[in-house]
């Protein structure tokens, strides 16, 4: 179970992701807590792998600056459950979902004491294309089939020696 400083943590990161969401606008978040929060964005995240990887690259330097103790990152994906009921993701856009597909914030978040966490809020729209957003779950393992899961880098960088 996630303790309660990280659980506030993601709970602030997908609420402000929620309400860009809602104005339409798509950025990647990440929320830092050390010796002083911060928040950071990204609306180039979902456009390549790339710009992806300098994002969180830039949020570890960030993490550092700040002794960073926990970080949640959170991204809004189209989510499908592909073989072995393993969860698939893609760039959201403007064209239709395909069937059994579903709009999502993906989110990974990490604590020292509670390890690494996954998980998703998924939202459906109203006729009128309002979200509607459901509670935040936790899976067991990340997101598959892409060359970079939300905060993969992040992970690897900050978990890793100092260069």
């Amino acid at each position: 179970m996630m303790n309660e400083a990280t659980l506030d943590l993601l709970l602030d990161v997908v609420e402000r992701l929620e309400r860009n969401i809602t104005a339409r606008r798509c950025p990647a978040i990440c929320g830092l807590a050390g010796e002083r929060d911060l928040m950071l964005s990204d609306y180039h995240y979902l456009r390549d792998d790339s710009a992806a990887e300098r994002f969180e690259r830039r949020a570890a330097e960030q993490a550092r600056r700040i002794r960073a103790l926990r970080w949640v990152i959170a991204v809004p994906m189209i989510i499908a459950v592909g073989p072995g009921a393993s969860l698939r993701g893609r760039p959201v856009s403007n064209q239709a979902l395909r069937e059994g597909e579903q709009e999502a914030i993906v989110w990974t978040a990490f604590d020292p004491s509670d390890g690494i966490d996954f998980g998703i809020v998924a939202y459906t729209r109203r006729p009128n294309g309002q979200p509607v957003y459901h509670e935040p779950e936790v899976f067991t393992a990340p997101l598959a089939s892409t060359a970079i899961a939300p905060g993969s880098t992040l992970r690897d960088v900050l978990l890793s020696e100092p260069d």
